[in-house]
C-alpha cells in the first residue's frame, strides 16, 4: 500500500463485460480503500445481461456509480456499430483517467483501449491467461505482444498468468496480483450451514456451465468408476449444478451408466441459490481441461470444503497446497481422479481438518485483495512511463 495519497483526483473507470456478483465485491472493495487515497472508482459495464452469465444482482445498495454502456440489451444482441458508438459516448462523458479493462481480445474491450489511447488515458489490464490455456500461435503471439506493449500495469489472478503476461513483453514490476477474488464472507460456513440440506446422502458438489472444456462427461465417468468400486451404502452422491449445450449428453451418460439414483442435476443456480449445496457438501471437484483460474473453487474454499481441482485450473498452483486444503489431479486420469474420491470419502479421512485449512487459505483471496492489487497498479501506471 502508498503511504502518501495521491494529491490530484484520479478517476479510474473499471470495465467489465457485465457486473455480477464477482466483480461488485472487487469494485466495492476498490472504492472503499480508494477514496481515502483521493481515487474515484467508476463501474462501467458494456449490458446488464448477457446469455453466457446470466447474473441476477441486486444494484441497489452498491457504493459506487454503474453505467452500463448499451442499457436495455442483452449482450450477445448489441450490433457492433451501436456498441463501439456507446463506448465512445459513455467513456467521452466519463472521462476517465485511467481505464482498466477485463482482457485485449473482445472487441468491447479493444474499443475501449482504442478510446483511452486516443484520448492519452493510462490504462490497466486484467488477465487471466495463462500460457496452457491453448496451443500458442507465433503470429498471435506477437499481436498480444504489441497490444500489452501499450498497457501500463496489469492485475492477474496468480502466478501462472503473471508468468504469462511476462512472456508477452510486461515488465515484473509492472504486473500485480488480486485479479480473482469473491466475496468471501458470503459463504461462512457457520451461517450457510444453517441452511436445510438440499439432498440427504453425502455428496460431491462441481458447479459449471455445460460445455467441453468444464470436463463434465470424465467427471461422471470417473464417479461411475468410484461406485463400482465402494460400498453403495458408503458411496456420496454427485451434485452438479449449471446448464449449457451438453446437458442432453450428459443426461445421457447418467443414463447409460445408470446413475440416475446418484447424480443430481439442479440446472443452473443463481448464488444465494447456490449456498445451501455448498453448505452440505463433503468435498468440491473442478475438473476442467481448461481453466484460466476457477472461482467456484474460491467459493468452495470460502465455504469450507476441501477441493479436488485439475491441475489446469488456474487457480491450482496458488490457491492447493497438496495434502493440506485439497488435491491436485490430471483431467486426462479418470483412475487418479476415483482414487481421490474413495481417499476423501473414507471414514478415516480427517475431511474437517483439511476443510479448515481450505477456509483458512482463502481469507488472502478477499476483494480487498485485489483493491490493494488495484491501487498499486494505478500508482504504478502514474509513476513510469511505457517506454
Amino acid at each position: 500500500m502508498r503511504k502518501k495519497p495521491i494529491q490530484k483526483l484520479i478517476k479510474v473507470g473499471i470495465l467489465f463485460t457485465n457486473y455480477g456478483p464477482y466483480h461488485i465485491a472487487r469494485v466495492k472493495a476498490a472504492r472503499d480503500i480508494g477514496q481515502d487515497l483521493a481515487i474515484e472508482v467508476v463501474g462501467i459495464e458494456l449490458a446488464r445481461y448477457s446469455s453466457q452469465y446470466p447474473w441476477k444482482v441486486n444494484l441497489n445498495s452498491l457504493n459506487f456509480e454503474l453505467t452500463t454502456v448499451c442499457s436495455g440489451y442483452k449482450y450477445e444482441g448489441i450490433s457492433l456499430h451501436h456498441l463501439i458508438f456507446n463506448i465512445f459516448k459513455l467513456l467521452n462523458k466519463i472521462n476517465p483517467d485511467i481505464l482498466a479493462l477485463s482482457g485485449y481480445s473482445e472487441i468491447g474491450m479493444i474499443t475501449a483501449f482504442i478510446w483511452a489511447k486516443i484520448y492519452a488515458k493510462k490504462t490497466i489490464l486484467f488477465s487471466e491467461s495463462k500460457e496452457d490455456d491453448a496451443s500458442r500461435v507465433f503470429y498471435k503471439e506477437l499481436i498480444k505482444k504489441f497490444i500489452i506493449s501499450f498497457y501500463d500495469a496489469a492485475i492477474v489472478g496468480g502466478n501462472p498468468h503473471r508468468r504469462y503476461l511476462e512472456k508477452l513483453g510486461m515488465g515484473s514490476n509492472a504486473i500485480f496480483l488480486g485479479y480473482d477474488v469473491i466475496q468471501n464472507n458470503d459463504f461462512t460456513p457457520a451461517i450457510i450451514r444453517q441452511l436445510s440440506t438440499p439432498i440427504q446422502n453425502p455428496y460431491f458438489l462441481t458447479i459449471n456451465r455445460f460445455i467441453p472444456k468444464k470436463n463434465l462427461i470424465f467427471l461422471i465417468t470417473a464417479y461411475a468408476k468410484y461406485l463400482k468400486t465402494i460400498d453403495v451404502s458408503l458411496a456420496w452422491d454427485l451434485v452438479i449444478c449449471g446448464d449449457g449445450e451438453l446437458r442432453s449428453q450428459i443426461e445421457q451418460k447418467i443414463d447409460e451408466l445408470n446413475l440416475q439414483n446418484h447424480v443430481h442435476l439442479t440446472g443452473f443456480l443463481q448464488q444465494e441459490q447456490m449456498l445451501p449445496y455448498f453448505a452440505h457438501a463433503k468435498c468440491f471437484i473442478h475438473a476442467s481441461v481448461q481453466e484460466q483460474w476457477g472461482l467456484v473453487v474460491n467459493e468452495a474454499m470460502a465455504a469450507g470444503l476441501p477441493v479436488i481441482a485439475s491441475k489446469r485450473c488456474g487457480c491450482y498452483e496458488d490457491l492447493i497446497i497438496e495434502g493440506a486444503n485439497g488435491f491436485g489431479f490430471d483431467p486426462e486420469n479418470s483412475q487418479e481422479l476415483t482414487g481421490l474420491m474413495l481417499k476423501v470419502s473414507s471414514a478415516d479421512f480427517d475431511l474437517q481438518k483439511m476443510g479448515i485449512a481450505a477456509l483458512e487459505h482463502i481469507q488472502k483471496f478477499s476483494p480487498e485483495y485485489f483493491a490493494q492489487g488495484l491501487i498499486k497498479a494505478v500508482d504504478y501506471a502514474l509513476t513510469h512511463s511505457i517506454k
